[in-house]
């Protein structure tokens, strides 16, 4: 046989092996659709700072400018469950992320971008892939613990992000290697951005990051979700990595009853309260004041601090967050005595009608005596919201869902002549203790809490 025609029967039993590969090779039938044409950034728009975004050999470029905050390219649509794969190059220098269910209202620090993000950092730190709350709580999941992921990340090459945000779970993978693991129900739904980062004046303007290859999955996604092989962080009745760095800790456990008792009581009651995947509830008793369970109130007394619970209504629910309690007053019938986070279906209850002081009743108002701010942000009855109060040095600031909705001096004349106007009045001192307890107020209608967590201030 001549050697031309045994190099061409090889050649052609190559061709023939490469061709049946070719041929049983799955073909990926997963419905991606691009979020980046390529071309333009049609689908997009920019929020926060004025860094510059361009395409280029079809790619998105970002590059860092100065005297600007944080820079956001959005996409035109919220997106709920989703699996997103992308393609990025960072500059060594820089810092940037991926805005995951991310969100802008006016009311929340004058419409910042705020959300989860997935880390971009190729710096000595390397916690790229890790899970960060702009603009709220910080981080959530870092890579302290995930040496394999720190590793997976390519220096001044193309990385490969893979994040799956189902249900209350957000997975990520840097080039392949599981990355973060969360379990949060913070937000459900929101925008996704690309992050380029503010710098400092010492730092070189126009350093870029380049994402490429961007598609998201929409249907059907648990059906192409992906196991991961991390043990999931549950900030669930959690400290976050920041609140435990900064000196919060849990006031509940999210699922005994340490720490509380009956306001009147010398135990936890033993009804009218029930405790269920990681939510304490008062039960409805048909509305009426501390008439079945009671009131109850932590054991420890806290005299500055920072508080924050999250709560869930029913229709025409009524409860409330109270602070500076003293149990040893008001013996009798009705609730223990103490300043009062009001907590209320505004709507329904015809209590957010009443008061001394008009409106003093609604959510979040100090109760009868200071009523919060008409634009406050309150979520749908059966959605959680989130209260938060601070007392130091006597002034006292009442927020909700990260907005600060009233404020007020304890002990103070305004304050005195507000409790003199009230049904208060008939108690010395109100209000004016220098400790006090905790209260979670049973109104005999059905209200949940979660995520309770105190800073002592010193």
């Amino acid at each position: 046989m001549k050697k031309t025609q045994y190099y061409g029967k090889i050649l052609t039993l190559a061709i023939s092996f490469m061709a049946f590969g070719c041929a049983n090779t799955p073909k990926d039938t997963t419905p991606w659709v691009n979020l980046f044409d390529g071309k333009t950034l049609n689908g997009w728009h920019q929020k926060g700072g004025e860094a510059k975004y361009e395409v280029k050999d079809g790619a998105i470029v970002g590059s860092t400018v100065h005297d600007t905050p944080n820079s956001f390219l959005t996409t035109d649509k919220m997106y709920g469950d989703f699996i997103l794969e992308l393609d990025y190059k960072v500059d060594s220098t820089m810092n940037s992320g991926i805005q995951i269910r991310s969100n802008s209202f006016l009311y929340y620090k004058d419409g910042r971008v705020h959300g989860y993000q997935v880390e971009i950092d190729p710096s000595e730190r390397a916690w790229s892939g890790g899970i960060y709350d702009e603009a709220r709580r910080g981080w959530l999941s870092t890579m302290d613990n995930n040496p394999e992921a720190q590793k997976a990340f390519k220096q001044n090459d193309w990385n490969h992000y893979r994040i799956e945000a189902i249900g209350d779970t957000i997975k990520t993978w840097i080039n392949n290697v599981p990355a973060s693991h969360l379990i949060d129900d913070k937000t459900a739904t929101g925008f996704i951005c690309l992050q380029v980062h503010s710098i400092k004046p010492d730092k070189k303007a126009g350093t870029e990051i380049i994402w490429k290859n961007i598609k998201i999955l929409t249907d059907s996604v648990s059906k192409y979700s992906k196991k991961s092989s991390l043990t999931p962080i549950n900030t669930k009745n959690n400290l976050t990595v920041d609140e435990a760095k900064n000196g919060w800790k849990l006031l509940w456990d999210g699922k005994t009853t340490n720490g509380w008792r009956g306001a009147k009581l010398d135990a936890f009651p033993a009804e009218g309260w029930k405790i269920e995947d990681g939510v304490l509830s008062v039960l409805s008793s048909g509305g009426a004041e501390s008439r079945a369970g009671g009131d109850i109130v932590t054991n420890e007394l806290f005299g500055d601090f920072e508080l924050s619970v999250d709560f869930k209504l029913t229709p025409g629910a009524n409860s409330g967050i109270k602070y500076y309690v003293d149990t040893e007053i008001n013996k009798g019938d009705g609730s223990s005595i103490g300043l009062e986070y009001q907590i209320l279906d505004d709507d329904l209850h015809p209590d957010a009608k009443l008061g001394n002081h008009e409106g003093s009743r609604t959510v979040s108002s100090l109760y009868d005596l200071i009523k919060a701010d008409v634009n406050k942000p309150i979520n749908p009855v059966g959605e959680w919201n989130t209260a938060y109060i601070i007392s130091k040095n006597n002034h006292v600031e009442h927020w909700l869902n990260g907005v600060k909705v009233l404020e007020y001096e304890r002990k103070s004349d305004d304050y005195r002549k507000l409790v003199s106007e009230s049904k208060y009045v008939k108690w010395p001192n109100f209000g004016e203790l220098d400790k006090g307890q905790i209260l979670l107020q049973d109104h005999g209608d059905l209200v949940s809490f979660k995520n309770i967590k105190i800073r002592p201030i010193k």
